[in-house]
């Protein structure tokens, strides 16, 4: 059974149709990368799986989205629910103007949640989920700016990771990253994916080869080949992604 399940998905940003019929059905506890050249539609499909382009004037999405079997754009949907269902992580480390430990505990009191034994146990839990823990425990109270820059990325996936999602989306999560902090946050991808399911967009062929379970290749807001990562890399079925993974074009 498929946690998320998209049928004929096309996607305009005013006349510009950005996503052309793409269907795709993504298993529980694997991790899917969406590889292919700037502007070919990835982030835009990663963005439609917990609506944000809903924030976005003149677009427009026909076809379904369905998680976990409902299709999240009926309108007896509500988006922050859905939003707690699916995290998010974005190119650029955006943690808040707080300290370390209210980054985390934010989304949980955002949702009501007032117990402060269980808000700190659910900072910590997901703090040690994002492998930060150990870096961060004696300066809980200190300012997430303080953090670096690798620091800060697996700061917002613990914040991600604190309202219990089932779905991780991550938007070049490593790009503005050194090679150390990419090589932390690829582990940590790695260890995840054991309690959710990850989808990520990212440039580096290589680490779409080494996380990833299933890749799919976009170019020109058409999903040309979706299949499992080895294959794609070693044997793909489409001369036009044997082109990219080559580098003759892209």
């Amino acid at each position: 059974m498929s946690i998320i399940s998209t049928k004929n998905v096309d996607f305009y940003y005013g006349d510009f149709h950005a996503l052309k019929g793409i269907s795709m059905e993504i298993e529980p506890n694997t991790v899917t990368a969406f590889i292919g050249p700037s502007g070919c539609g990835k982030s835009t499909f990663l963005r439609l799986m917990n609506r944000m382009n809903d924030l976005i004037d003149h677009t427009r999405m026909t076809g379904e989205i369905l998680i976990e079997g409902q299709n999240i754009y009926d309108k007896t949907v509500r988006v922050d629910e859905l939003r707690t269902k699916v995290g998010m992580v974005f190119q650029k480390p955006n943690p808040f103007p707080k300290s370390i430990y209210e980054n985390v505990a934010y989304g949980l009191r955002v949702n009501g949640i007032k117990d402060k034994d269980l808000i700190t146990h659910t900072v910590e839990e997901s703090l040690r989920n994002a492998a930060l823990w150990n870096e961060v425990k004696d300066k809980l109270k200190k300012s997430a700016f303080e953090l670096s820059g690798g620091q800060q990325q697996r700061l917002c996936i613990a914040r991600a990771l604190a309202i219990k999602p089932r779905i991780l989306l991550m938007d070049e999560p490593a790009s503005a990253l050194d090679p150390l902090s990419t090589s932390k946050i690829e582990d940590l991808i790695f260890t995840l994916k054991n309690d959710y399911t990850i989808v990520i967009v990212t440039h580096n062929m290589q680490q779409a080869a080494r996380v990833s379970d299933k890749t799919a290749f976009f170019y020109l807001g058409e999903l040309v080949e979706f299949d499992d990562t080895q294959q794609i890399f070693l044997k793909p079925k489409i001369e036009a992604t044997q082109n990219y993974i080559t580098g003759r074009f892209g």
